[in-house]
């Protein structure tokens, strides 16, 4: 089951600088022109969870597999895009398959990287994205609407309930608000997500700040959170070059560098855990001698669910889940220890699992 953050933003903002040290590789040019990222490159990262580590210890796991979570790189936008500026419609499309989008503002002065703006203003910059986006999306549900339009006038009660759902969207992107603050029904869910907005998509935005003001923020990354605070979003704050210094060192050196920047933990890490909430992730554990490993699943997830994310057959032949709290299984020593203080539960298909849960399925075959 995966899940793909898209790393949005103008030319030259840090996207691509970002994304190496993100996933500490090279694989994303970083360099001052636009266009520079010419395909859209993923990285999957391990969510940190200091959790799994003690499962691990405890089972004595001889493996550790982390939970993950894709981050893809996707060429700077620019003015225009919807209408095909730049390398626009190429990179909407990319932007399409992601599950949220991560919008990296430039917080920073600096006369040697150019902006294609002419100056650094973040709340312009994430303006202008915004509104390609919505352009982008108003032009797919125009094109859309017209020949649904005319099966809905012959009574057909689905294309008229999707009539409907598009014109929610429509009437948003109309007055300038994207589509994520359309109010959606349950049974509506699916058809909505069937839609693939780019605007109905969560957002997280990144500051991207000058190394100076990576513990603090600065002027700018204080307007960027106000207006993520006005939009009931999440913002992040983050020095791309500090994190590219750190994704070449030593966990000694790490550590070291941290501390003379003033910083408790790498801003990437802050970043990913930032993503698992915004796509409002979950987390559950199995543990063994074997392996410790951690699994994702959308909150509200049942246990025949978590049991198709290890392997489809568990979810299809799917009897019963042993579940275990992560503090009882800590407390009391592990699944032996936790089962004869009778923490251990019998769970069937309608438990809704919880984060942290230690879990063993059983099917079958």
């Amino acid at each position: 089951m995966g899940f793909k953050c898209g790393i949005v933003g103008l030319p030259n903002v840090g996207k691509s600088t970002l994304f190496n040290a993100l996933t500490r590789t090279a694989a994303a040019q970083a360099a001052n022109y636009p266009f520079c990222t010419i395909e859209p490159n993923v990285g999957e990262v391990a969510v940190p969870d200091e959790r799994l580590e003690t499962l691990a210890r405890i089972a004595e796991s001889k493996n550790v597999v982390p939970t993950r979570i894709s981050f893809v790189d996707i060429a700077g936008l620019v003015r225009g895009a919807s209408r095909g500026e730049g390398l626009g419609n190429q990179f909407l499309a990319n932007i399409r398959e992601v599950d949220a989008i991560v919008h990296v503002l430039r917080c920073f002065e600096d006369a040697d990287i150019t902006h294609v703006e002419g100056g650094v203003d973040p709340l312009r910059d994430a303006e202008i994205i915004e509104t390609e986006l919505m352009l982008a999306d108003l032009e797919s549900l125009e094109k859309r609407l017209v020949k649904l339009e005319k099966k809905a006038a012959t009574g057909d009660k689905e294309a008229k309930a999707l009539v409907a759902l598009m014109r929610k969207a429509t009437d948003l992107l109309e007055a300038g608000k994207p589509a994520r603050l359309a109010e959606i029904a349950p049974e509506e869910e699916k058809a909505w997500k069937g839609l693939q907005l780019l605007t109905a998509k969560p957002v997280l935005y990144v500051c991207n700040v000058d190394e100076d003001s990576a513990a603090t923020g600065n002027a700018f990354s204080e307007k960027v959170q106000a207006m993520a605070v006005a939009q009931g979003a999440e913002t992040v704050i983050i020095s791309a070059a500090i994190e590219e210094e750190l994704a070449q060192l030593e966990d000694a050196e790490r550590a070291e560098y941290l501390e003379s920047m003033g910083l408790e933990e790498a801003g990437l890490e802050r970043l990913i855990r930032a993503g698992y909430r915004l796509l409002d992730l979950i987390t559950f554990f199995t543990a063994g001698p074997k392996e410790a490993h951690a699994w994702t699943v959308k909150r509200g997830a049942r246990a025949p669910q978590a049991a198709g994310v290890i392997h489809s057959d568990f979810e299809k032949g799917f009897i019963r889940a042993e579940v275990i709290s992560y503090e009882d299984y800590v407390a009391h020593g592990g699944e032996a220890g936790a089962r004869e203080a009778g923490k251990m539960r019998l769970e069937g298909k309608d438990y809704v699992v919880q984060d942290g849960d230690v879990m063993h399925f059983r099917f079958a075959t």
